[in-house]
């Protein structure tokens, strides 16, 4: 095969001094291909690399005797081997999903040089007539193993779906190593060029996977005091950096003072912190940051823009600038409040315009777009969630995201900084207000007995994209030719997995923790980060709070992960149960997930009861009202008698599940979007109307007595801390119905109390029969599909019938008298 057919098609560095060459298809002559490199690059050695080097990348290798191995790698996955199941190979050749549990497919243990891997073996000549060879990696249970955007035989499709290929012209003989006689300056641009056609062809050597790993141990950000501030910031391929001050916001060419960074070596003697210290004290100031670097597909650098430091810790808008400030004049002492076990939580995600928008106590017009305003109403005596009886709340995204404006309603969900607090919810953001604000409002919620747990996105950036300009290529997913990765929907899909952007994140919720008070997060479409960078995140959180509330929102775009994170201290929010509850309410869905669900997800999605956040409606969906309303147009603002019963065996059905329930705020007065799915930027549609508590008291009283119940001594056996012994449930169905009796504690195992839970999702009266010795039990009727009578109105304890009658769409629980009720 002539090399002038040939051409270079990617040029990685996988060490300061290694890289590889890949050329678009084997390279077969017996001396090395005409390749240079410009910039003045020394090379010692240009050699072939191994075939196997290729297929640890690429996932497939062809060797000398012509057969093919497909091969999963450490080096290529993030999680090589499946925690539970096998693995087998799928693609256009075997009918992709249908290869699972085929043993044809099934991927076996080899060992490669001193590596161990999952393999599988084939004649490379099957292969040849194929018309297409993409193929992936797939566990027993139906997990995916994704592919990176930069592996070397990637392939998107249209519907963001990312694959691997074979390319029998491509097996391994294509790739070339090479040695740098000196460490690449990763600051300047660099080229490898084919000098073997008619004109040069050229493509841009890139950093590769040990660019990722640079990091260091030295506080990022800034620190202000003694007489002097501190810069650092980490931007391994910037060529300058340089930080801009201000005592006066906006600066003006008078005041703005430019100071440069300097490059330090830290003590791996690997360059990427930059550092300056002004000799003052800068409390109050104004700073941003200038960054040139390489001119090349992976970078974005501008050093006219002005850049927002990433550790700033507060803002004065989207843009910027970071306002400096000195860490011991906002240092809080601790309020004393401990943050309720996990299988205590009753959650209500909550957004702070929401909440405070239409609130019934006197507040300006200012004080209602924020901070100042929540924490006022959360101290009032008619503040609505504690009424409502919740003991957390999750509120919306609060750090520094990009509203345009002050009066510009958003979700949250696009951070341009992870310390600092929302600039448009601050009373004088250009003072930093909302430093002290927000402490304002965790210390109220507090007061309340009500933990504070945030809504946190590090999955993408918002606009603009500061992490951008520092460096793209460190800090996203990015393609081999510069694109950004798009599993987040929204653009650009940060790399957690580079050290420093781990670090990142741990960083800033530590933060959050000390200088607020912070109960907890949940982590923003968190399969983005990869199971193992939120490992560490719960590693190192616990270290700085050991009850730390961690809730994963355990899916993306690109999969799911909730299975695998069984294994750790993280709860996952869980979508099946949505789906599941959406379904039986309205006459649907099967006993066996009834059971399952009503269990607690149990093992393979909650290892430990409070590992699932049970919820029916969310921000980023239809509300739960409009969601299951019998009005045509999808619009439950005025909802008939069976939407409101329905909603009320839903309270039933949440608060009497295993797990940890969340509502939405406003859920118990039926709160409604007249039918709009999407409104993250709605505040009209989104505010809480609290006039709706009166005008559906009942509801509203409901899902609070149920809180209460379940929070009382009575409501322990249905808040499990372990998982409860197999004979605890005992389960009756109505004939030929989804109609059930729920028995807590059947076999006695938690003490003499006993539960029973009578629900009917069905449009018809049903009977239920039970166990006659359970029927015998003395029962006190606690609550019906109405309300929870008060005690003056209970019936004395007697027995039950054998068959328990149970209205459509009406429920009933009970609670025995064995303590002499």
């Amino acid at each position: 095969m002539s090399h002038r057919a040939n051409r270079i098609v990617n040029a990685c560095l996988i060490s300061p001094t290694e890289g590889v060459v890949e050329l678009d298809h084997d390279w077969r002559a017996r001396y090395t291909p005409p390749i240079k490199f410009s910039g003045g690059l020394r090379v010692d050695r240009l050699s072939r690399a191994s075939v196997w080097d290729y297929g640890k990348e690429s996932g497939y290798f062809v060797d000398n005797a012509g057969r093919i191995h497909f091969i999963l790698s450490k080096g290529a996955h993030p999680r090589p081997f499946a925690r539970r199941g096998e693995v087998f190979l799928a693609g256009d050749f075997n009918g992709w999903g249908d290869a699972i549990g085929q043993p044809r497919w099934k991927l076996n243990p080899v060992m490669i040089g001193d590596l161990e891997m999952l393999g599988w073996e084939g004649n490379a000549t099957d292969f040849k007539g194929h018309p297409s060879m993409r193929f992936k990696f797939v566990t027993s249970e139906g997990q995916w193993y994704p592919v990176a955007g930069d592996a070397p035989n990637v392939v998107a499709d249209g519907g963001g779906n990312r694959n691997r290929i074979v390319n029998l012209d491509r097996t391994g003989r294509h790739v070339f190593r090479f040695r740098l006689r000196r460490p690449l300056d990763l600051t300047r641009s660099r080229q490898v060029v084919w000098t073997g056609g008619e004109e040069p062809q050229s493509v841009e050597l890139r950093p590769g996977p040990f660019f990722y790993d640079l990091q260091s141990d030295l506080a990022m950000g800034t620190e202000v005091g003694h007489a002097r501030t501190r810069f650092r910031l980490f931007a391994p391929r910037a060529k300058t950096v340089t930080v801009g001050l201000s005592p006066t916001f906006p600066a003006t060419e008078s005041t703005e003072i430019l100071v440069a960074l300097e490059r330090r070596q830290d003590d791996h003697g690997r360059a990427g912190v930059w550092e300056a210290t002004f000799p003052r004290d800068l409390h109050g100031w104004f700073y941003w940051y200038h960054i040139d670097g390489p001119n090349d597909p992976w970078g974005l650098f501008e050093p006219e823009r002005r850049v927002l430091d990433p550790y700033a810790i507060a803002s004065v808008s989207r843009e910027g600038p970071g306002v400096l400030l000195n860490q011991s004049k906002i240092a809080i002492e601790s309020d004393g409040f401990v943050t309720p076990a996990w299988q205590d939580l009753v959650i209500c995600e909550a957004h702070v315009r929401d909440l405070v928008a239409h609130a019934p106590i006197k507040l300006s017009p200012e004080e209602r777009r924020g901070f100042s305003g929540l924490a006022k109403w959360v101290r009032s005596p008619e503040f609505y969630l504690k009424r409502l009886g919740v003991n957390c709340v999750e509120l919306q995204p609060v750090q520094e995201f990009d509203n345009q404006s002050v009066e510009e309603y958003h979700w949250g969900y696009m951070t341009n900084n992870y310390f600092a607090p929302e600039s448009t919810y601050a009373l004088e953001p250009a003072k930093a207000s909302g430093v002290a604000e927000f402490q304002d409002v965790v210390r109220a919620f507090h007061e309340q007995g009500i933990a504070v747990v945030l809504d946190v996105v590090y999955n993408h950036v918002g606009v603009p994209g500061h992490l951008m300009f520092i460096d793209k290529l460190y800090y996203f997913e990015v393609e081999a030719e510069g694109e950004l990765s798009n599993w987040s929907g929204c653009g650009n899909d940060l790399r957690a997995r580079s050290a420093m952007a781990q670090r990142l994140i741990i960083d800033s919720c530590t933060h959050l923790i000390k200088t607020y008070g912070v109960d907890g997060f949940r982590f923003d479409l968190a399969e983005l980060l990869t199971f193992e960078v939120l490992v560490e995140i719960e590693r190192a959180l616990k270290t700085v709070k050991p009850d730390v509330v961690l809730i994963a929102e355990p899916w993306s775009f690109r999969g799911h992960l909730a299975g695998e994170l069984s294994a750790t201290g993280w709860a996952s929010w869980n979508d099946g149960y949505r789906r599941f509850a959406r379904e039986f309410l309205r006459g649907g869905s099967t006993r066996e997930a009834f059971e399952y669900f009503l269990k607690g997800s149990p093992w393979y999605f909650a290892k430990w009861p409070a590992q699932t956040v049970n919820y029916v409606e969310s921000h980023d969906d239809r509300t739960w009202i409009d969601e299951i309303t019998e009005r045509p147009d999808g619009n439950g603002h005025s909802p008939t008698p069976n939407d409101r019963r329905r909603t009320h065996l839903m309270a039933a059905l949440l608060f009497s599940s295993v797990g940890i329930p969340m509502i939405s705020a406003g859920q118990d007065f039926l709160r409604s979007k007249h039918g709009v799915n999407n409104t993250y930027q709605r505040g009209d549609l989104n505010a809480l109307n609290y006039l709706r508590q009166a005008r559906y008291p009942g509801s509203h009283s409901y899902f609070a007595d149920w809180i209460a119940f379940r929070l009382s001594a009575a409501g322990r056996l249905m808040r499990h801390y372990t998982r409860a012994t197999e004979g605890f449930f005992a389960f009756w169905f109505a004939e030929n119905s989804t109609a059930a009796a729920v028995l807590y504690n059947a076999d006695l195992s938690q003490g003499t109390d006993q539960l029973l839970l009578a629900i009917n999702p069905t449009a018809h009266d049903a009977d239920v029969s039970i166990d006659p010795a359970t029927a015998e039990r003395s029962w006190v009727r606690v609550a019906d599909h109405e309300h929870f009578p008060r005690s003056e109105r209970l019936l004395p304890p007697a027995p039950l019938p054998e068959a328990i009658w149970v209205p459509a769409l009406g429920c009933g629980l009970w609670r025995s008298d064995s303590e002499g009720l």
